[in-house]
């Protein structure tokens, strides 16, 4: 049975900054998104192509704590370079996903690559916070490092379009991404008037960013910078790209705990929200200049 869509989203009028170097438009939560109803996805932030041009100051978000959830950062366009607490650093080309278990706390810092920053050119780029469950929420900080060519991957009839399989499993293809709740994560490429269908559990939130292009979904026309919300009624979904596309799939089984959240802290109570301050002031989240 062919899932419902609830509603098709456009992207906000106006984008915002974080720090200095990632111009976002942020779609959950957002107005009719809230962090519940995409559990576990809890942010999602979208750097639409933007060119910032060249610069020999190095643009992005200084130092800053995080907890209680991952982060996983897609670059389709431009690099984007990191530096964490724990020792890891490394720079997302376009097609690489970094992904972090922020845990039990982690300092971390994200700019643009020097080299593409002295060049400049376009950048984009798709952030999602994921929720990670109570009895996670203190695993030890760590990351994982996925590279285009890891993905898992789909070439798509008659020279349709390919997809790149982070997480989860699309069709018989598995991604390389190791989650703590079951996640499917599919970047697609689609070709004009080619189309393609897969099946996602039918109690999971899921939704569709569609990055470039024009699509149909499940009969419903979704433009550019748009997000598909799916209802709960069925598991198939079926896209065809009116124009050359590319999309960003998400779905997920639902965390069905409390979320308190405050800033770069997610977890279940108010009191630990506190404990977080507390801890990060304690620089028991390490050491990052």
């Amino acid at each position: 049975m062919k899932r419902s869509i609830e509603r098709i989203f456009q992207r906000p009028a106006q984008p915002g900054m974080v720090g200095d170097g990632f111009r976002v438009f942020n779609m959950i939560p957002g107005k009719g998104i809230s962090q519940k109803r995409m559990s576990p996805f809890l942010l999602l932030d979208f750097n639409a192509a933007f060119d910032f041009g060249p610069s020999d100051h190095i643009r992005g978000v200084d130092v800053h704590p995080h907890k209680g959830f991952e982060t996983v950062t897609i670059a389709y366009k431009g690099s984007v370079a990191h530096h964490d607490s724990s020792g890891n650093r490394g720079i997302i080309r376009p097609g690489d996903v970094q992904w972090m278990t922020a845990g039990a706390g982690i300092l971390h810092k994200e700019y643009h690559e020097e080299e593409f920053s002295k060049k400049g050119g376009l950048f984009e780029m798709v952030q999602l916070w994921v929720n990670l469950p109570a009895k996670d929420k203190s695993t030890p900080a760590h990351y994982q490092g996925i590279t285009a060519d890891q993905m898992g991957k789909v070439v798509l009839p008659d020279a349709g379009g390919v997809v790149n399989v982070i997480a989860g499993k699309f069709q018989d293809t598995t991604g390389p991404a190791s989650t703590y709740t079951p996640i499917n994560l599919f970047d697609i490429q689609l070709e004009e008037q080619h189309e393609t269908s897969f099946m996602v559990p039918q109690n999971h939130n899921t939704g569709i960013l569609v990055v470039n292009g024009e699509v149909v979904v499940n009969g419903e026309v979704a433009g550019e910078h748009s997000f598909v919300l799916f209802d709960h009624d069925g598991e198939e979904i079926s896209i065809k790209a009116n124009k050359k596309a590319v999309l960003l799939t998400l779905s997920g089984e639902p965390i069905d705990e409390p979320i308190a959240s405050y800033g770069p802290f997610v977890m279940n109570t108010q009191a630990e929200i506190y404990q977080a301050f507390e801890d990060f002031q304690a620089g028991k989240f390490g050491v990052l200049s």
